[in-house]
């Protein structure tokens, strides 16, 4: 099955990681480390620019329109850069999927397949364990491009944890967070749970609510939970709970819109390692600039 994820800011998003990927090569691979390349959420390899008849698409605005086509995904843009990864990781939970992966792999770049591994497993789950190793010799770039809001933060600190791997994340901004949080706080315990999970804290509720004394018609007081926050905040929000956990994390993220000028998704940049950090942001802020 073929991933349907199409439009203008997914291009955008895949030439800005293509970027990062071709500066971090250059750099790394004049130094003695062993660094990799990792895709969370790797796919098929290939994305399908949407059909308008599909039923088989995750939310309407993630569409655009679009004739249909086959573009280079994640993977094949990583594939791609020159001069070379040591290792790629490509982690997907689909069995499916990762058998299409290891024949696309297999079909266009035969020669790097001794460098490359394809896991079929959870994300967060694999990247846990990955993140415990020793990581003193080596370096990495990790893309978690997610369909909505798997990303764990207890994933996130695992990651900062390893001071070696520069993390690029799609924060669900306007397809998840934001519908979630319903006007009058009134959010059921299942959405709670999924907030909870992706900010790593219960903190958001008393960030994103405030407590008001309105007049009722017989001119009582009484007290209202009003939702106070704009995306903006959200986004305010969630990079500050990424500097708190890694060295260096870009101010200001991508936002990744769709034809009606709404943000879908965030593309969010955080750099692990203090002597690298600040060279690593300060490409990624210059590269989203120009997006």
């Amino acid at each position: 099955m073929i991933q349907k994820f199409g439009g203008e800011w997914t291009e955008k998003k895949l030439d800005c990681i293509k970027k990062y990927l071709e500066a971090y090569t250059q750099i790394l691979s004049k130094t003695p480390y062993k660094f990799a390349y990792i895709d969370a959420f790797a796919g098929t390899g290939y994305r399908e620019i949407k059909d308008e008849d599909s039923n088989e698409i995750f939310l309407p605005e993630l569409i655009e329109s679009e004739p249909e086509s086959f573009l280079a995904g994640s993977v094949q843009k990583a594939l791609m850069v020159k001069p070379t990864f040591h290792k790629y990781i490509f982690i997907e939970k689909d069995e499916n999927k990762c058998t299409l992966l290891k024949e696309t792999i297999k079909k266009s770049f035969s020669e790097l397949e001794p460098t490359i591994t394809v896991i079929n497993k959870e994300a967060n789950e694999y990247l846990s364990d990955l993140c415990r190793y020793d990581w003193s010799n080596h370096r990495a770039v990790l893309f978690l491009d997610p369909f909505g809001m798997q990303v764990k933060w207890s994933t996130i600190e695992c990651i900062a944890k390893t001071k070696s791997i520069d993390m690029w994340l799609l924060f669900p901004l306007g397809i998840g967070v934001s519908r979630m949080l319903k006007k009058d706080g009134q959010i059921k315990d299942s959405w709670k749970n999924k907030l909870d999970d992706i900010f790593g804290t219960k903190e958001w509720f008393n960030n994103f609510y405030k407590i008001s004394i309105e007049n009722n018609l017989f001119g009582e007081k009484k007290e209202v939970l009003k939702k106070e926050v704009d995306f903006d905040i959200i986004t305010k929000f969630f990079i500050d709970r990424l500097k708190k956990i890694f060295n260096k994390v870009s101010e200001k993220p991508a936002k990744l819109i769709n034809s009606k000028n709404v943000p879908l998704f965030l593309l969010c940049f955080a750099a692990g390692n203090p002597i690298g950090a600040k060279t690593a942001v300060k490409i990624a802020d210059d590269i989203m600039k120009r997006m």
